[in-house]
């Protein structure tokens, strides 16, 4: 899956394939995690948010079946 860099402190870069409802999340330190079941509008809500490691916490963290890649 291709991943979009973005400017975060915690996050370096988010990926999402609409087809699966995979969203994908690299952190600075290097890990890749895959969570499924992401509804394409939390996609868009972590990409346009001002903190997107806020928004990951508040939204995504903890509320979707995620495995380490």
């Amino acid at each position: 899956m291709e991943r979009t860099p973005v400017s975060s402190s915690n996050i370096s870069s988010i990926g999402y394939d609409v087809d699966s409802q995979i969203l994908e999340i690299e952190f600075h330190g290097g890990s890749v995690y895959s969570y499924s079941g992401v509804p394409l509008g939390e996609y868009e809500g972590i990409m346009n948010a001002d903190s997107k490691g806020k928004y990951f916490h508040a939204n995504i963290k903890n509320r979707y079946s995620f495995m380490k890649l």
